[in-house]
């Protein structure tokens, strides 16, 4: 029989009804339920945002930056614009289970028009702002899409290249930037703020339009469609209801105390990662609706750590990419300061690393010998340090969405940033595990969340879930749903995970992605990979080795990193190609590599490496929208460079 997990008490069925199987399940106690439901109706993330308005109206609930000043939405504002939107939707013509799709970077406009679309029953489709025309039309015409945003002309030309007839559903096509679009003669074109003028016109008519629909609304309406990533074939559409939602945050963003602290409206949240991920439709939007958190938007992907030094959140949640880049710029500022600066940054960091590990050892919590190493670091680096990575007044950071290195996260613990691992998928509503303050082992995802079902079949070593937040099933696709879940009705995720001392929980890999080599062994690509990514040096990194007598990498370098560090050696070089190239740069990889042999056997060392001539992109079909490697994509591309390093 599958192992069940420590953390089990009143594990909920799925959304088809399958009954809890048998077998061990310990207790927890749990926090207290959200409402299912009010005197107006089924608690929703558009009735949660109602209630923040008509309490604290004016709560500053977001800001954006324009022509270098941070505007403010309070939540009169911000209710008042998801009224008007809603009741633009209506005059539109969408009804209730009508998709609504959005294609933008973050923005107010994302949040107000994914809560209008809860608002009247629709159900919200994100699109990452870099999906290609061709993924845009197979997300559109899988989804169905009645109304479309797009935030700008590059966005509004995605779906223009489209042919028309392709694109039968879809109505109308809202955009916020009218720079390049003002010329466009589509009738399917509407500008944001004429559509909000349309809902105030359609709002004058029937003022209670909105309400009469959220009063209808139920827990099993389909509240969004959630694209998987697509790295083995076509993006799936998850559907996650109400109740899925109002479940994921009773386990993620209410429980007071389990971070250390009670999240509130004194918090401040920097928005950028694309909100059509489950992660950041988490910390963003259901922290905002929940616990009436600051939203501050990014003014773009590229602003990000200058943004990050400005607002200093007090929660921060970024993927294992962001934290590694983090990590390098602290490493090659230090290395381009002066001499004495240098000496006083690597005495820093020496206190930082024995700090981190003190910490670790003790499940995150200070010991005396690192509380003491702290008083001195602190006023004398730790304080600059945080304040430059622009955490320097948060007291919360997660990592997730993929594996990080533990030295990389063991690295802001010692300089004094809360950061932790966890652990969930689009498929579960995030929810499954996580670390905690002073409950933590590095290297881990921490512990199942209490009260839902969580267990690690024994024969495949497959993480399995089973509470109220898994979906109900992926968009128009029975067979792949069917799937996805076991005969006794748990969400089989296709990540292989262990036990760590009983109750906490080590991701392995994918199931797909494990090496099986020639001689049998079963060996873990990720865990090489991130080790390789530690380096300041490596963006990239992909182990080969299935079926393979040896295991062989591809390495792509970050472009900037090591063009400062040729630089600063007057290495020439014009392309991303031709410094990769360098003879210099292959012995600066390699030496990156014999180091991170050093920490594996022998069976799990890189023997060879090539370099990857270009950098990886999204559009060319390398990565996924959400910056993972398309493993087989990889190979089909540069077969001459795998085949080379086995000839």
């Amino acid at each position: 029989m599958p192992r069940v997990g420590s953390c089990l008490a009143n594990a909920g069925s799925h959304a088809g009804g399958v009954a809890p199987s048998e077998g061990v399940f310990m207790t927890a106690t749990l926090e207290e339920p959200i409402a299912a439901t009010t005197p107006e109706g089924t608690v929703t993330v558009a009735s949660m945002a109602r209630d923040w308005a008509r309490r604290t109206p004016s709560q500053v609930a977001m800001r954006e930056k324009d022509f270098g000043i941070w505007q403010e939405y309070t939540w009169e504002r911000t209710w008042g614009l998801v009224l008007d939107a809603a009741h633009g939707l209506l005059a539109l013509g969408v009804q209730p289970t009508d998709r609504v799709s959005i294609q933008s970077e973050d923005r107010p406009e994302w949040i107000i028009l994914d809560l209008a679309t809860v608002a009247i029953r629709g159900i919200t489709v994100g699109l990452y702002p870099t999906n290609p025309t061709t993924e845009v039309e197979y997300l559109l015409t899988d989804s169905g899409s009645t109304v479309h945003l797009a935030e700008d002309q590059e966005q509004v030309d995605r779906v223009l290249d489209i042919e028309p007839s392709k694109l039968d559903r879809l109505a109308r096509v809202l955009y916020c930037e009218p720079r390049g679009v003002r010329t466009y003669e589509d009738d399917r074109l509407l500008y944001w703020d004429d559509f909000l003028a349309m809902g105030q016109k359609h709002r004058a008519a029937d003022p209670d339009a909105v309400d009469r629909l959220m009063n209808q609304a139920q827990p099993d309406d389909v509240m969004t469609l959630v694209y998987t990533s697509g790295t083995t074939g076509p993006p799936k559409g998850a559907m996650l209801t109400n109740s899925n939602v109002s479940y994921a945050i009773e386990k993620i963003v209410l429980p007071e105390g389990v971070r250390g602290g009670s999240v509130g409206p004194d918090d401040v949240v920097l928005t950028y990662l694309p909100l059509c991920h489950v992660a950041e439709r988490v910390f963003s939007t259901w922290h905002l609706v929940s616990r009436s958190v600051q939203l501050n938007f990014a003014e773009s992907i590229e602003t990000v750590t200058d943004n990050l030094r400005e607002i200093q959140p007090t929660l921060f949640f970024a993927v294992p990419r962001i934290w590694e880049k983090m990590h390098a710029t602290v490493t090659i500022k230090g290395g381009d300061s002066s001499p004495f600066k240098r000496l006083w940054l690597r005495f820093g960091l020496t206190l930082a690393s024995v700090i981190g590990r003190e910490k670790i050892a003790n499940g995150g919590s200070h010991t005396a010998k690192s509380r003491l190493l702290n008083l001195i670091g602190f006023p004398l680096v730790f304080r600059a340090l945080q304040e430059r990575v622009g955490l320097r007044r948060c007291w919360f950071a997660g990592s997730g969405a993929a594996p990080i290195a533990p030295e990389v996260l063991e690295f802001f613990i010692g300089i004094g940033v809360p950061a932790y691992e966890g652990y969930g998928m689009t498929e579960n509503s995030a929810v499954a595990t996580w670390n905690m303050p002073g409950r933590m082992i590095l290297g881990t995802v921490g512990e199942p969340h209490p009260g839902i079902g969580f267990r690690i079949d024994e024969e495949t070593g497959e993480i399995q879930t089973k509470h109220d937040g898994v979906f109900v099933g992926y968009w128009n696709k029975p067979e792949r749903t069917a799937e996805t879940f076991t005969e006794d009705g748990w969400l089989k995720t296709g990540d292989v995970g262990e036990w760590v001392e009983g109750t906490y929980v080590r991701i392995i890999d994918r199931i797909k992605d494990i090496i099986i080599t020639s001689g049998g062994k079963n060996i873990s690509p990720s865990e090489i990979e991130n080790s390789l990514k530690t380096s300041p040096y490596v963006r990239e990194a992909m182990v080969i080795g299935d079926q393979r007598k040896f295991l062989s990498a591809l390495i792509g370098i970050e472009f900037d990193t090591v063009g400062n560090w040729a630089l600063r050696r007057n290495i020439p070089y014009t392309t991303y190609r031709d410094l990769s190239e360098k003879p210099e740069v292959l012995e600066l990889i390699r030496d990156v590599v014999n180091e991170t042999n050093e920490k594996f056997a022998r069976v799990e060392s890189i023997r060879k490496f090539r370099m990857i001539p270009k950098e990886l992109d999204h559009e060319d079909g390398e990565l996924t929208a959400t910056q993972k490697l398309k493993r087989d994509a990889m190979v089909a591309m540069f077969t001459d460079l795998v085949e080379d390093m086995y000839a």
